[in-house]
């Protein structure tokens, strides 16, 4: 069992680590393709809602899993995955095509607006391996260190979700 778990563990790292340095990557280093046939402005609204979902659904599961109800809890925390799962999809089609928006805002919004930025983003690194080791703990049953990541994992994917509808609003009227 400890040599699954190893293999496991390294699999989640490996699979983080690739994600995050392809997001890098995608927003920060790579050139635009996008032009006037490619109209993916409505995507930032589309991902704000999806981020909204995670954080509803995280709720709920939370409040679930106060209450001992463990199946619904399951069915939130499941819907919660699947809609952070879209809004990935959604957020690199958006930067496939888009890029980076610069922020525009100035005064005091400014270094409010970079402070809940690199806290998501440094967050949102941090979340991925959190998530699927919570997730391959709870899918193999293991409710002895299940609930001992998902102490953390529920407050820094709720924080990442939140405030990915913050940045949202904080760029459309400030950006």
């Amino acid at each position: 069992m400890a040599r699954k778990n190893t293999i496991v563990y390294s699999l989640i790292g490996a699979v983080s680590l690739a994600v995050f340095a392809f997001l890098v990557w995608l927003i920060y280093f790579r050139e635009t393709t996008g032009g006037p046939a490619t109209d993916v402005a409505f995507l930032p609204a589309v991902n704000a809602t999806l981020n909204s979902l995670s954080a509803i659904c995280l709720w709920l599961g939370f409040r679930a899993i106060k209450a001992r109800r463990q199946d619904t809890h399951k069915r939130f925390m499941l819907s919660a995955l699947a809609f952070s799962a879209l809004f990935l999809i959604s957020y690199v089609t958006y930067h496939h095509f888009h890029g980076d928006t610069p922020f525009l805002g100035t005064g005091l919004i400014r270094p409010v607006y970079f402070f809940i930025l690199i806290t998501h983003i440094v967050l949102s690194a941090v979340m991925l391996p959190m998530i699927l080791a919570t997730v391959y703990f709870a899918l193999t049953n293991n409710f002895i260190r299940h609930p001992r990541i998902a102490r953390w994992t529920f407050p820094v994917w709720l924080y990442v979700s939140v405030t990915g509808v913050l940045i949202f609003f904080l760029l459309k009227f400030f950006g």
